[in-house]
C-alpha cells in the first residue's frame, strides 16, 4: 500500500511562508503523478480541492488561487513531493493533503493523513 507521509504544516502569519513536504516510501508504480489537495474548515465531507500537481508526463497545473504563490517541485528518486508556499493568505488555511495519483496499468489515489496549514492575519 502506497502511503504518503506529509510535513512542513504549521502556523504563519499573513504573507509568510511554508514549505510543506511529502514522502514515499514505497515504490511508485509508472504513470502515476504526485499533487496536492487541501480541505478549508467548516467544509470537511466535501470534495478537497487540488491546490496543485505534477502529472505523471512530468506537466505540472495549479489552482488559479495560488498561482504566482505557491511552486511545487518533485524529487523523483527519493519519492518526494514539495510545496513553497509564498504570500500566505487567511484563505489558504487548510489542511493540505499529498496524493499519490495513478492512472496507467494501477488506476487508484492514494492519500496521506494531512498536515494543518493555518494562517492568521
Amino acid at each position: 500500500q502506497v502511503q504518503p507521509v506529509e510535513s512542513g504544516g504549521g502556523s504563519v502569519q499573513a504573507g509568510g511562508s511554508l514549505k510543506l513536504s511529502c514522502v514515499v516510501s514505497e515504490y511508485i508504480f509508472k504513470g502515476c503523478g504526485m499533487g496536492w489537495y487541501r480541505q478549508a474548515p467548516g467544509k470537511e465531507g466535501t470534495e478537497r480541492e487540488l491546490v496543485s500537481r505534477v502529472r505523471s508526463d512530468g506537466i505540472t497545473t495549479y489552482a488559479d488561487s495560488v498561482k504566482g504563490r505557491f511552486t511545487i517541485s518533485q524529487d523523483n528518486g527519493k519519492n518526494s513531493l514539495y510545496l513553497q508556499m509564498n504570500s500566505l493568505k487567511t484563505e489558504d488555511t487548510a489542511v493540505y493533503y499529498c496524493a499519490v495519483e495513478c492512472d496507467g496499468v494501477v488506476k487508484a489515489t492514494y492519500w496521506g493523513r494531512g498536515t494543518q496549514v493555518t494562517v492568521s492575519s
